[in-house]
């Protein structure tokens, strides 16, 4: 698949998943009460100002190539990319990361202050379970919806990412093996990439088994590279371009790839990781393909 291919069906599934989260807010965020003025403007600032689309990407690419229809996965990948937007949220804190640029913004507590950020996240994790609970697609049983639910709350909850982000915190000033840093990342950003991948598959259970095994595989070394990745930029990118901090792990003495194996060895890593991700669809036909191009984007990534 050439360059311009994988930016069209990148920049069609972006679209769709911004049309789709809008949709989700307007829907949910409807009050009359002016009072809730300021958190409805602070849950879609969260929301709609920029963003890869990463998450919604996976699930329509894994839909496209197990041939279910890409309206069946909208609120599935809004819910997921939702729970990604609060996670965003509450990471910039003070008391977290203590950020200051997201997506080339103020970050949602620089705008709207703590508290109100504070709120925002605790309200766009509430609804992204609410999303997926009230999804009106016919072709979504109740069982699966369900399961849907309790898939996003392992992947973001004690065994998922805010298990990451807690082994994140209590890492700050500390060396970590490659095993342990791997296993913070698998927790903090792999298990909702991980969730992308998979929630697709609820979708269609005649999936043969092996199938799906090989997808989370494949989905847990690019949810791994995506972090490589960015540790990569934190050092060699400006802030301009990556339109938060740059050099923040740094200067919060975190651990990270290019302070464990240095940059050169990050970099031969990533290379790894995305070679071990594209064995995992060997064999498969073109209709992965996109899944193949979103893992090289992610190691071509600039931002």
């Amino acid at each position: 698949m050439d360059s311009a291919v994988q930016n069209n069906f990148l920049t069609i599934y972006k679209h769709r998943a911004d049309e789709v989260l809008a949709r989700v807010l307007d829907e949910n965020l409807c009050s009359s009460d002016h009072t809730l003025q300021e958190l409805h403007d602070a849950m879609r600032y969260a929301v709609i100002n920029g963003g890869k689309r990463v998450r919604p990407t996976l699930c329509y690419a894994t839909a496209r190539a197990l041939g279910i229809p890409q309206q069946t996965l909208d609120v599935p990948a809004a819910a997921i990319e939702i729970m990604h937007a609060y996670s965003l949220v509450h990471d910039d804190l003070p008391a977290m990361d203590d950020d200051d640029l997201r997506r080339g913004l103020p970050t949602c507590h620089k705008r709207y202050g703590e508290a109100t950020a504070i709120l925002a996240g605790d309200a766009l994790q509430a609804l992204s379970f609410t999303a997926l609970a009230n999804n009106q697609d016919p072709t979504l049983d109740a069982q699966t919806r369900n399961d849907m639910v309790t898939l996003l709350g392992l992947a973001s909850g004690a065994s998922g990412m805010a298990a990451g982000q807690a082994i994140d915190l209590a890492a700050v000033g500390k060396a970590l093996s490659l095993e342990e840093l791997q296993n913070m990342h698998r927790h903090k950003t792999g298990k909702l990439i991980r969730a992308s991948i998979k929630i697709a598959t609820l979708a269609d259970r005649t999936i043969e088994s092996q199938l799906v095994q090989r997808l989370d595989n494949f989905a847990d070394d690019i949810g791994l590279l995506f972090q490589i990745v960015d540790d990569i930029l934190d050092v060699i990118s400006d802030t301009e371009t990556l339109g938060k901090t740059q050099g923040a792990d740094n200067m919060l003495n975190k651990p990270t790839y290019p302070a464990l194996l240095g940059l050169a060895g990050a970099r031969k890593h990533a290379v790894e990781t995305y070679q071990q991700a594209q064995q995992h669809l060997d064999g498969l036909g073109h209709e992965f393909d996109e899944l193949r191009q979103i893992s090289t984007f992610i190691i071509e990534r600039t931002y």
